[in-house]
């Protein structure tokens, strides 16, 4: 079983229009630039961000494969060490990852 979330580009322009109504809407904030280059931007950075979890994804399974023994994917042994190292993953790239969502995968 894999976790890495797949989006599709519509469900990520939907997320950038969504990300910048949001920010239009806050009153602490003032844009200076067309929303449309700030949406694009935001769909930019939401494309990396997916194919950088999918690389931790990609790593993580080439880790539990390189095991000595053979784990089967979606084993309870696997489950583990899947968000083991998922959480280890995203602790190297300073991301925080509190116990209880690393557990919810």
């Amino acid at each position: 079983m894999a976790y890495a979330m797949k989006l599709t580009p519509e469900k990520i322009s939907q997320l950038g229009r969504l990300v910048m109504t949001a920010i239009a809407d806050l009153d602490e904030v003032e844009i200076f630039e067309e929303p449309n280059t700030i949406r694009q931007e935001i769909i930019k950075i939401l494309n990396n961000l997916m194919r950088e979890e999918e690389e931790i994804d990609r790593r993580v399974h080439e880790q539990i494969a390189s095991q000595k023994k053979t784990i089967p994917e979606g084993s309870a042994e696997w489950e583990i060490l899947y968000r083991k190292y998922y959480a280890d993953a995203l602790r190297k790239l300073g991301i925080a990852v509190p116990t209880q969502q690393a557990r919810a995968y």
